[in-house]
């Protein structure tokens, strides 16, 4: 499922809330100033716009740090590192890392000599925590067999899911597509009249309007 190619770039940034620079910059690196700097995603540039659902996942991990004042290129050590440990190509799109391994990945990352703001793993007095970054990505995401098997961008109390095997991998509630209710909304229909053409709860609608409203402020 991981290895499914799914979006393309610009789709990417869209239901992510990124500029396509910097989801490409993630992805593939950049240059700056005559300095190259790797992707932090991809192992090495491939120049691939399209985007599989692994790296999709991974995306919106690095989405939840995008206000660190850090340079995400910090974390690349910890990726590479987890890579290898875990055998695995999209590591931050696995339970381990959350889930299963907290030592290990605090070793990593104090190997690595990864920024506290950039971290996945704290100390928490005796105890070792997902930091506020990662555990804000860990309430959105579904695992199945240990991967990311659907995001719920909205959170986990709302039904709108991304999920690659309904709707193309858009936004979606119950296989509806938000981005179509929400059309329909603007075009003059009701949240009760689109209820019941799609035999959708309101309040189902009413969540796939709200989702599509700040998807599209966040854009701007």
């Amino acid at each position: 499922m991981l290895e499914r190619p799914i979006y393309g770039i610009g789709q990417a940034a869209a239901l992510l809330g990124l500029r396509q620079h910097k989801v490409r910059g993630w992805l593939d690196g950049y240059e700056r100033s005559g300095v190259l700097y790797p992707p932090v995603i991809r192992d090495s540039p491939t120049g691939n716009d399209v985007v599989t659902w692994g790296e999709f996942v991974e995306l919106g991990y690095l989405r939840e740090y995008r206000r660190a004042r850090v340079s995400l290129q910090h974390i690349r050590p910890v990726t590479d590192r987890l890579r290898q440990e875990f055998g695995v190509r999209y590591p931050l799109a696995h339970a381990r890392p959350y889930v299963y391994d907290h030592q290990l990945v605090l070793k990593i990352q104090e190997e690595a000599g990864l920024d506290a703001s950039l971290a996945i793993v704290i100390r928490s007095g005796q105890q070792l925590v997902l930091s506020p970054a990662a555990e804000s990505y860990l309430q959105k995401v579904e695992f199945s067999d240990e991967v990311v098997a659907r995001l719920r961008p909205a959170g986990k109390t709302s039904p709108v899911v991304i999920d690659p095997e309904f709707a193309f991998g858009r936004p979606s509630i119950r296989g509806v597509a938000t981005e179509r209710i929400a059309e329909l909304y603007r075009g003059g229909d009701s949240p009760d009249f689109l209820a019941e053409s799609y035999e959708l709860p309101i309040e189902h609608v009413r969540a796939a309007i709200a989702y599509e409203t700040q998807l599209a402020a966040t854009a701007a």
